[in-house]
C-alpha cells in the first residue's frame, strides 16, 4: 500500500491509494479532501525567507569624557551633532566631536608627535576644510607645521584658546560623520571625570537588523537583496551588508546578527527600534515552473508529487523535483515529466 501525506497549513491528511494499482504513485484517483485549484506557472522564482527584524540606526557608541570639571551643557536624546561641532561642554569649554577611527584620544597632540591618533586628526582637519590635501596629507601620521596652523584655525572657529595643539579632552573621535544622541548618562551641573561615559549615540545612517537562526547562517550572505516591510505595510529595498560570525544564545535560541543597508533610507522615516518584516532573497531561478507550496504531496518512499487536475476533472499524481522556495509568495520551483505551464494542481481548500 502506498501512502501520501498531504502538506497543508493544518494537520496532515493521509491519502491511501488503491493497493492493486501497478504503480500507485502514478495512479489517477479522486481526492476525498476538499480542495481548490491553482495554476502551474512559468517564470522567475526567488529563494526568499521571511524574518522579523528591527528598523533603526547604524552604530552604537559611548562618548567617553577626558576633560575634568563640571558638565555645563549637554545635548538631548534625538539631537544630531555634526563632525566639527561641540557635543557637550565642561566648565563652559566645548568638547568637539570629530570623525575618526575607533582609536580614542589618549594623549595631548602637539608639534613633532607621530601616530595613528595624529593621522585621524590630520584626516579630520582636512575633511573639515581647516587645511587642504596639498597642505596636509590625510594619511600622514606626523604633526607638523601645517597641522599646527590647521588646529589654530579650528580653535579660532569654535572659540577655543588658539594654541595650535590639542589638549586631551578637547576632542572626541568617533567613526561617524554625524552623531544621533540616544541617551545622556551624565547630569548637567554634576562633576565629570576622565574615563566617564557622558553620552551614548548612534550614526544617522538608517539600518535594519535581524537575529537569524544560527542554522541558517550559511544561507544568507553580504550582497543578498532584501525587502523591508514596515508596520504601515509600505516596503522599501535594501541589501545585506554583513552577517555576524559570532552566535549568541538566549534561552533555547541561538542566533547571529544580520545587518541591512537600506537603498532608500528616507522612505523609512525616523522611528527607532521599529519592528519590521524582512524578506531576504538568497538565490534566483530563471524561467522555471512553480506551484504553491501547499500543492506538494510528500511520498512515503521519499520525494514529492503534485496532483494535476485536467479539464474533465480527472486527478493524476505527477512526481516532481523541488527547487527554490519563496516563503514570501508561498511558491516552490518544481520540475517533472508531464508537468507543464497552465496546468491546474489541487491545493487544500481554504
Amino acid at each position: 500500500m502506498t501512502v501520501l501525506l498531504l502538506l497543508s497549513a493544518g494537520a496532515a491528511t493521509v491519502v491511501v491509494l488503491r493497493p492493486w494499482e501497478k504503480d500507485a504513485e502514478q495512479a489517477t484517483y479522486q481526492n476525498k479532501t476538499a480542495f481548490a485549484l491553482a495554476d502551474v506557472t512559468k517564470g522567475d522564482i526567488s529563494a526568499t525567507s521571511l524574518q522579523n527584524g528591527k528598523l533603526g540606526y547604524a552604530g552604537s557608541y559611548k562618548v567617553v569624557n577626558n576633560a575634568d570639571g563640571k558638565l555645563t551643557d549637554a545635548p538631548s536624546a534625538g539631537q544630531v551633532i555634526k563632525s566639527g561641532k561641540p557635543i557637550y561642554r565642561v566648565d563652559g569649554k566645548p568638547v568637539i566631536f570629530m570623525t575618526g577611527s575607533y582609536l580614542p584620544a589618549y594623549r595631548a597632540l602637539d608639534w613633532g608627535l607621530k601616530g595613528a591618533d595624529v593621522q585621524q586628526l590630520n584626516a579630520a582637519l582636512v575633511a573639515l576644510k581647516y587645511a587642504t590635501k596639498s597642505q596636509i596629507d590625510p594619511d600622514s601620521d606626523y604633526f607638523g607645521k601645517q597641522t599646527y596652523w590647521a588646529v589654530w584655525r579650528f580653535q579660532k572657529a569654535v572659540k577655543l584658546e588658539k594654541t595650535g595643539s590639542v589638549p586631551l579632552g578637547q576632542v572626541v573621535f568617533l567613526p561617524a560623520k554625524e552623531l544621533r544622541i540616544t541617551s545622556v548618562a551624565a547630569t548637567v551641573g554634576a562633576g565629570v571625570t576622565p574615563g566617564a561615559t557622558v553620552l551614548e549615540a548612534s550614526s544617522t545612517e538608517r539600518q535594519a537588523t535581524l537575529k537569524l537562526n544560527a542554522s541558517q547562517q550559511s544561507q544568507v550572505k553580504a550582497g543578498d537583496k532584501v525587502t523591508v516591510t514596515m508596520p504601515t505595510g509600505k516596503s522599501t529595498p535594501g541589501v545585506v551588508s554583513a552577517v555576524g560570525k559570532i552566535a549568541s544564545t538566549v534561552g533555547d535560541k541561538t542566533t547571529v546578527d544580520v545587518f541591512i543597508k537600506l537603498s532608500k533610507p528616507k522612505e523609512t522615516g525616523a522611528l527607532d527600534k521599529t519592528p519590521v518584516q524582512i524578506a531576504i532573497v538568497s538565490d534566483v531561478s530563471k524561467d522555471v515552473l512553480s506551484v504553491p507550496v501547499s500543492a506538494l504531496l510528500a511520498l512515503a518512499g521519499g520525494g514529492y508529487a503534485v496532483e494535476v487536475v485536467d479539464a474533465a476533472g480527472a486527478h493524476t499524481l505527477v512526481r516532481v523535483e523541488t527547487g527554490l522556495i519563496d516563503d514570501g509568495a508561498g511558491r516552490v520551483e518544481v520540475s517533472g515529466d508531464g508537468l507543464a505551464e497552465g496546468q491546474k494542481v489541487a491545493v487544500p481548500a481554504s
